[in-house]
């Protein structure tokens, strides 16, 4: 894969990759999956025995799971060596990432730590700042927070009213305001807090230490799920920061948090994959021992449509999170060589890939959502009982809707950034569209005799890209600059981005494991259903927007093509649903 080719950010819409290209997730090496498999036997040995207990609030217990979890070198996956950590691919993070996501609250206080709790000191600190908190940071001598939200700034980040002033001696920031759901809060020693020194319009970054006198810590807020996740308020009463605790550059701040939100959403895609395989796996194995009626209640066909769905969500989820995750490792080895500051570099890698954070942090969210809802409900009234632990996961699922920039912010996201990286020249996409517009009478499905089942697959994506050129063209043209403010037609184009970049990753997936296992007829199956789903989903979108901008004589024009775009073969989704639950009730257990 040495030659491979990579995509910018966003740039899947008018261009495409073999699956030569991609990483698929069979490919982990045999490193990869150790230190993956350490993360489960941790959760096995650590978290679950415990999951009740630090559940009622425990702060004191959470903290000691943490801080064995360092012990382990867990904390410092992401930390370069030279900082006592073992400087790990960005893939391996995203392995680590999901198989942590099985863990409930402990997941949250874990990735709370590592990520946005470590990394800004570690991406955007001086040697100084690495060298005294990230050492212990990575080691989890020191365990961390992150803290930018506030009662009156909550995806608006840069509204906070959180102040710093230069002291009379030049030597500290006097720090005051208040924020708030800071994760980690109850325990953390370093907290990383965005103000505004004096009167400036854009945020700095600070490391604040718990000890700080001023610094004051809330008890934890009760909260629906993650209830085992110490979540407060800190206030910040005159407290003297050194001024040499400043991130990065005065003014730095606002870049640095939206930097750090971006590597968050991609980490919080791969987290749910593993809550989303926990949950299955809990909804299998209950199906495969409850009866009715004298039967299994997995040999009931609406039982098997469930548990089929919940492999197919999963697996498509899988396949997007680790196609740009390999694409972010690439990137950041060739910035790592353009640039000085190995931090900077990796931020900068992860933080292009802005377009694919928002897609795989909405799916895979709503994909979770799915999954815990079904498996609540293939538990029946044992679902609704906290005795079983599809409970748990149903409400810790909820947050992550919300988390790290909510789904509507990140729906608007994925289609302003994916027009800004075209407006920057990055790749043509005013221009595609354009021509397609131009050309609308003569669009055809592009079919060609003798079409292979692969050939087929990729024509119904090229074919979904074209609708999407097309509404994102008619939509910029009747709304000009105000588009932005039409968030629901917004939302119709992100909805048709993320289910096509999605599609294409599973197919480009399957057609890879063509080489790699003797059958492949089941993953056909679940590529199959995504695919015949998603041409559904995206026609609907389509003809919605479509509906809130064309005149009526454009409007059936248009939806004349997307209605040809998004017309796909007939595929029996009763057996290849069946197919799919077959196997996951003969293993037992998630095995994709």
């Amino acid at each position: 894969m040495e030659n491979r080719k990579i995509l910018k950010s966003g740039e899947f819409l008018v261009d495409e990759v073999t699956c030569q290209d991609v990483f698929i997730p069979e490919e982990f090496n045999e490193e990869q999956l150790m230190i993956a498999q350490t993360c489960t036997d941790f959760l096995e040995a650590e978290v679950y025995p415990n999951v009740n207990q630090t559940d009622t609030g425990d702060r004191e217990l959470m903290k000691q799971i943490l801080k064995k979890a360092g012990e382990l070198g867990l904390m410092g996956i992401a930390i370069p060596e030279e900082y006592g950590g073992f400087g790990q691919s960005f893939l391996t993070q995203m392995l680590v990432g999901e198989k942590i996501g099985a863990g409930y609250s402990f997941s949250v206080a874990f990735m709370a730590h590592t990520g946005i709790g470590t990394l800004p000191i570690m991406y955007y600190g001086n040697e100084d700042q690495r060298q005294k908190y990230v050492t212990k940071l990575a080691s989890g001598e020191l365990l961390g927070a992150y803290c930018l939200t506030e009662p009156g700034a909550g995806s608006d980040a840069n509204s906070g009213k959180t102040n710093a002033k230069l002291s009379e001696d030049g030597k500290h920031y006097i720090l005051n305001g208040q924020k708030m759901w800071i994760t980690n809060a109850g325990f953390c020693d370093t907290q990383v807090v965005f103000a505004k020194i004096d009167r400036d319009r854009v945020l700095s970054a600070f490391i604040v230490e718990s000890s700080m006198p001023g610094v004051v810590i809330n008890p934890d807020e009760h909260k629906m799920g993650i209830k085992g996740s110490s979540t407060a308020q800190i206030f910040y009463n005159d407290v003297k920061v050194p001024v040499e605790n400043l991130i990065g550059a005065r003014g730095e701040g606002f870049r640095i948090a939206l930097s750090i939100l971006h590597m968050g959403r991609l980490k919080l895609g791969a987290n749910v994959i593993g809550a989303s395989k926990k949950a299955i796996n809990d909804s299998v194995k209950y199906a495969n021992e409850r009866k009715q009626f004298g039967v299994l209640i997995s040999t009931f066909g609406s039982i098997k449509h469930k548990l089929a769905e919940q492999v197919i969500r999963t697996f498509a989820s899988e396949s997007a999170v680790y196609r740009v995750s390999k694409d972010i490792d690439d990137l950041m080895v060739k910035y790592k060589v353009e640039c000085q500051d190995k931090g900077r570099a990796a931020i900068d890698a992860i933080s292009h890939y802005a377009v694919e954070a928002a897609i795989l942090k909405v799916y895979g969210s709503e994909a979770l959502d799915y999954v815990v809802d079904e498996a609540v409900q293939i538990h029946g009234g044992m679902g609704y009982s906290a005795e079983m632990s599809v409970d748990r996961s149903y409400r810790d699922s909820r947050i992550n809707r919300i988390f790290e920039g909510t789904n509507e912010i990140n729906r608007l996201l994925v289609v302003d950034t994916a027009m800004k990286r075209a407006m920057k020249g990055d790749f043509d996409l005013f221009g595609e569209g354009a021509k397609l517009y131009e050309n609308m009478e003569t669009i055809t499905d592009g079919k060609t005799q003798g079409e292979g089942y692969f050939n087929e697959k990729y024509r119904y994506i090229r074919n979904f890209k074209k609708a999407i050129l097309l509404i994102m063209h008619g939509a910029s043209a009747h709304f000009g600059k105000s588009l932005i403010s039409e968030q629901e037609v917004m939302n119709n184009m992100a909805d048709m981005m993320m289910e096509t970049y999605v599609s294409e990753a599973t197919a480009l997936r399957v057609q890879k494991l063509e080489g790699m296992k003797p059958d492949i007829t089941m993953y056909k199956a679940i590529l199959d259903v995504n695919i015949y789903d998603a041409a559904d989903k995206i026609r609907k979108a389509g003809l919605d927007a479509v509906n809130s901008f064309a005149t009526p004589e454009l409007a059936v024009k248009l939806k004349k093509v997307i209605d040809l775009l998004t017309s796909t073969h007939g595929v029996n989704i009763k057996e290849s649903r069946r197919l799919i639950a077959n196997k996951l009730i003969e293993d037992n257990t998630y095995k994709f």
